[in-house]
């Protein structure tokens, strides 16, 4: 049996990242970086199957988003989201060679490509501890 301490647990940080990107070369590169930072990465490779993954999967605590891709864009994928109140709490941020055109998105970031891994990582610990 345990010692009592009289001291509350803290919650555990969230640590699983959503990363929505068309580019397979980019997904991959963006989970093996985060994965090795200890994160759970999933990977969805549109809009469509980004929201089909934040339905079926743990919640993460960030998703990051290409805004140019197949099926569902980006604008698209914020909107869908937006409009599910279940969904729309989870803080999306942009990855994205279009970072002007992201500007009126409801996003809590814009990352440029080519990333910025040191900018990469602080975004995510941000949101995910």
């Amino acid at each position: 049996m345990e010692p009592q301490t009289g001291v509350p647990s803290l919650p555990m940080p969230c640590a699983s990242i959503l990363v929505v990107e068309d580019e397979a070369s980019i997904r991959d590169t963006l989970k093996l970086a985060l994965e090795l930072e200890g994160y759970t990465v999933f990977t969805a490779s549109n809009g469509e199957e980004g929201l089909e993954a934040l339905r079926r999967l743990p919640r993460p605590c960030l998703v990051l988003l290409d805004l140019m891709m197949p099926v569902m864009n980006g604008w698209e994928f914020v909107e869908a989201l937006e409009a599910d109140t279940v969904l729309a709490p989870i803080p999306v941020a942009l990855v994205t060679a279009y970072g002007e055109r992201g500007q009126g998105l409801h996003t809590k970031a814009i990352i440029k490509k080519p990333i910025d891994l040191e900018l990469l990582l602080k975004v995510v610990k941000e949101f995910c501890g």
